[in-house]
């Protein structure tokens, strides 16, 4: 197997490719302009359809008409563009169509800066649009794993017809690894639902205004099934050296990298830290955290945010267990060694 020394952003776009993605639509805005730019050269020479939109809104409605032809479909952009996508990613999850979007955080709110920040958790994982939905939510720890829950990525939107969001950031789309990518995927299966014009048999068409309100509420009600069943089925996590730990570390994608090698200093101190990585934000492994405050007192949240994540945490606990919280926002990439401080400083606590 053949390994690729790739950015993150380039990881994105040629797993998509090889993923079956026939189409793609974006608008530029750093850090994730050089996937658009992959794209423009390789899906395109691989028979797919590249369009650079006027907008972001543009872009995720391009996404909307080709997914409800059956193609598999994605865009991205980096926060500011994602929020301008929001209404189209709603009626995604309304005509219960199949995409993936990638967002490659930035500093925020507002413009914010360009540096990698972890500070649209809530949007993703909440829905970030209007309406009763929720949308599934894969955090890539390495390229590699990019180039996997790329792939993934695309399978759960067409098991569950539903839109599904790969959540990096600035740094892990612009640092480069060695990847092993799949191989290309050939034969997807016929999507019956989707709509394929004129004289092509029984008539379809897909509809997300629905004025009767009791009509309304079982279309709410089919897409809580299918939460309930994504929920049940596709929750992913890491555990990282938890098996002797007194503190556990939880943290997702560039922080987790950084809470690794905290860990491991902390570790040569004698502090038995360990980390759980959730990979789906959501649905999150609440379970699994549940079961570690069994028999873990106390728990430290690390975010490159002010702390989003941690109210997951704080849900999933139950007020079974000590959360400490560290984070640094706006872009701040913090190093191994001011979190393992941290780590220090909580393990001091622990032991009076």
């Amino acid at each position: 197997m053949n390994k690729v020394f790739i950015s993150g952003n380039h990881a994105f776009a040629e797993a998509a490719i090889r993923a079956g993605c026939s189409c793609y639509f974006g608008y530029p805005i750093t850090p994730q302009n050089e996937l658009g730019e992959y794209m423009a050269n390789h899906l395109v020479n691989n028979g797919g359809v590249f369009l650079q939109s006027e907008s972001e809104t543009a872009a995720i409605n391009m996404v909307i008409g080709a997914s409800s032809t059956g193609a598999r479909v994605m865009t991205s952009s980096s926060s500011p563009g994602i929020s301008l996508k929001q209404e189209g990613i709603s009626f995604l999850a309304g005509f219960e169509l199949p995409a993936v979007i990638v967002n490659v955080m930035r500093g925020g709110p507002g413009l914010g800066n360009i540096a990698p920040a972890q500070g649209d958790y809530f949007q993703a994982t909440r829905g970030g649009g209007h309406g009763d939905y929720r949308t599934p939510v894969l955090a890539p720890g390495s390229v590699q794993e990019i180039a996997d829950l790329t792939f993934e990525a695309f399978s759960i939107a067409d098991r569950y017809r539903t839109p599904v969001m790969i959540l990096g950031d600035g740094m892990m789309g612009q640092m480069k690894e060695p990847v092993v990518f799949p191989d290309f995927v050939k034969d997807l299966p016929e999507k019956e639902w989707a709509l394929k014009g004129r004289g092509t048999g029984k008539s379809r068409y897909m509809a997300s205004l629905i004025l009767d309100p009791l009509e309304m509420e079982r279309h709410n009600w089919k897409l809580m099934r299918k939460y309930g069943e994504i929920e049940k089925n596709e929750v992913r996590y890491e555990s990282f050296m938890t098996d002797d730990a007194d503190i556990i570390v939880i943290a997702y994608g560039t922080a987790a990298r950084i809470a690794k090698g905290a860990i491991k200093r902390a570790r040569g101190d004698g502090i038995r830290a360990g980390l759980i990585r959730p990979i789906t934000l959501w649905p999150f492994p609440k379970k699994v955290l549940l079961d570690f405050a069994s028999h873990i007192s106390r728990f430290i949240v690390f975010e490159m945010s002010t702390g989003q994540m941690l109210e997951d945490v704080q849900l999933a606990i139950a007020g079974k267990a000590e959360i400490a919280f560290h984070g640094r926002p706006g872009g701040v990439i913090p190093t191994p060694a001011e979190f393992a401080r941290y780590i220090y400083r909580e393990n001091q606590k622990l032991k009076k």
